[in-house]
């Protein structure tokens, strides 16, 4: 199985850092997560190189021993150069289709799920609430931005298959709001 863990809870909101670390509450939630991800035999952890995923799979990796691989390919959604208000941008786009998104976005995408596809059965991916929605967007066949609210450090799980990457299950979703 591949696991898709969403980061644990910002120290600050999207709008307000480009790059905050975990909370008090993303830390608990991270070494939560950290518990019930060692009852599974994982070959390899992934993470985003954003902090609040990195700090997340922090806590697996000191748990079970093994290492940590910073990928850029499941990093967050790029945001456009110039934008005075990331908060609303994101609103807008979450409302919207793949369809309509410019090519920053979709090329982000396209290496997101190429790099899906290429992933290793037993694998735990920490990442962010837009790139799980981008993924299972695709593996559902679904072109909106915006399918479910992955909860902080919620596991959505995918099986590689002949045919490609196939959902099992999507993570728990909480009411995310975007600051």
């Amino acid at each position: 199985m591949i696991m898709l863990v969403r980061h644990g809870e910002a120290a600050a909101s999207w709008g307000a850092h480009k790059d905050p670390g975990l909370s008090e509450t993303g830390h608990h939630q991270a070494a939560a997560v950290a518990e019930e991800l060692s009852y599974f035999n994982h070959e390899q952890i992934i993470t985003s190189p954003m902090r609040r995923c990195r700090e997340t799979a922090d806590h697996f990796s000191q748990l079970c021993g093994k290492p940590v691989k910073v990928d850029h390919a499941v990093t967050e959604i790029p945001t456009p150069a110039g934008l005075e208000d990331r908060s609303s941008w994101l609103k807008g786009l979450m409302s919207g289709t793949w369809e309509t998104a410019p090519e920053l976005l979709l090329n982000w995408r396209h290496e997101l799920l190429k790099k899906l596809a290429s992933m290793p059965e037993d694998c735990v991916v920490f990442s962010h609430f837009v790139a799980i929605n981008a993924i299972v967007g695709a593996l559902e066949k679904s072109d909106k931005v915006m399918l479910f609210r992955p909860d902080h450090c919620s596991m959505t799980i995918i099986r590689q298959s002949i045919s490609g990457p196939k959902l099992v299950k999507r993570g728990a979703e909480s009411e995310t709001r975007i600051l």
